[in-house]
């Protein structure tokens, strides 16, 4: 039996979509702290190799997810997980301080979670 066969469609999708914010976030945003002495377009080619990989993790994402969720689902529970890895990666990766903005922008996008989620 296929071991992702036995994980259940919603685990799939999160555990997938994960990874990809992992490396959308990366190549959003790292540039600026590991690139910010280099031409614009250097940036823009590294952000753009890094960004490969997100979308090979997120259309396989969305595929599986939306076998079982509809199109707002699948957005809202993008937003979720991308503040989630967003907010370490500003505290441990580019040593910002952490803000309680962030617990509040949570707050609402756990609303949104509720209501696109409820039946």
């Amino acid at each position: 039996m296929n071991f992702l066969n036995s994980v259940p469609v919603i685990w799939q999708t999160v555990g997938l979509l994960t990874l990809s914010n992992v490396f959308m976030t990366f190549a959003w945003y790292a540039h600026l702290k590991n690139l910010n002495d280099r031409p614009w377009w250097i940036a823009a080619l590294v952000s753009w190799g890094i960004a490969l990989f997100e979308y090979l993790l997120q259309v396989p994402a969305n595929r599986i997810g939306h076998t079982e969720l509809d199109l707002g689902q699948l957005k809202i529970l993008q937003e979720a997980i991308t503040l989630s890895v967003f907010v370490p990666f500003v505290i441990f990766y580019m040593g910002q301080p952490l803000k309680l903005d962030y617990l509040w922008a949570a707050l609402c996008i756990l609303g949104a979670v509720y209501f696109v989620f409820r039946t």
